[in-house]
């Protein structure tokens, strides 16, 4: 008979691992970075990849095994989602418009900031809600960008109550976010940054721009990916479904200062 360390051995050894989500979320530059896309979702894993700024006409409809499953179409700057095929079905999705700030009543660069999809991980036998989300640029004060985020985890919640959710793109938020991470937390969101900085091609405005908020998911880490022709660089996103009765985790870095 085994002793009590051999035991301990054995079960360790036996454990069931979590099942991992990998989701990627990358910002094209008014679609420069289309077709990067491909090697990007070959060389992290992708589960799922999350895009803003694209031009959803010239969208490939598949990269890397991932299929996409829903784009706006209104959009000078559009967002997409691309899903692996072998693991998800789509249950539902939507896509809205979120309060406009002055930059987006004369430009136009986007009417629509926000696709969320609700999806059967047929690996984990769970649903989960997956969201790409863009909201305005820095010319817009951080409460309208407060109000975007608090509007699209409605918009998000609306898909399912209690599936676990996770929503990722480009912030616009690279400072300041203490208050930002109070007031997801007030609606049952977790904020999670990535291990380095995501924009970097001005030195003021240095910081983490894209990031992502959680709810019922434990995040593993967040890492920046190398950059490519983007201004922004790609992040990825390891996340785990939660035990019931689990508090949501996040992943923290230090604030960065406004420069």
């Amino acid at each position: 008979m085994a002793g009590p360390q051999q035991q301990g051995t054995i079960a360790g050894e036996t454990a069931v691992q979590p099942t991992e989500l990998r989701v990627v979320s990358y910002n094209l530059r008014e679609h420069t970075a289309n077709g990067e896309l491909a090697a990007l979702a070959e060389a992290s894993q992708a589960d799922v990849v999350c895009v803003q700024e694209c031009d959803s006409n010239d969208l490939a409809p598949s990269v890397a095994g991932l299929s996409l499953a829903a784009s706006t179409k209104a959009n000078r700057l559009g967002l997409a989602i691309y899903k692996r095929d072998d693991r998800f079905e789509v249950q539902d999705f939507s896509i809205h418009s979120l309060q406009k700030s002055l930059h987006d009543r004369v430009l136009a660069p986007a009417h629509e900031r926000l696709i969320a999809m609700r999806l059967r991980d047929t690996e984990a036998d769970a649903d989960v809600i997956v969201a790409s989300f863009h909201a305005s640029p820095l010319t817009a004060t951080n409460s309208l960008r407060r109000k975007q985020i608090e509007a699209a985890h409605q918009f998000v919640r609306d898909l399912s109550d209690e599936a676990p959710a996770i929503m990722v793109g480009d912030f616009n938020y690279p400072w300041f976010q203490t208050n930002l991470r109070r007031k997801i937390e007030q609606h049952g969101f977790a904020l999670s940054l990535s291990d380095q900085p995501t924009y970097l091609r001005y030195r003021k405005f240095t910081g983490h721009f894209d990031f992502a908020t959680s709810a019922g998911l434990h995040i593993a880490g967040v890492e920046t990916l190398p950059a490519g022709i983007s201004d922004h660089r790609p992040i990825l996103v390891r996340a785990h479904y939660e035990h019931p009765g689990t508090a949501t985790a996040a992943v923290e870095v230090p604030e960065t200062p406004a420069a």
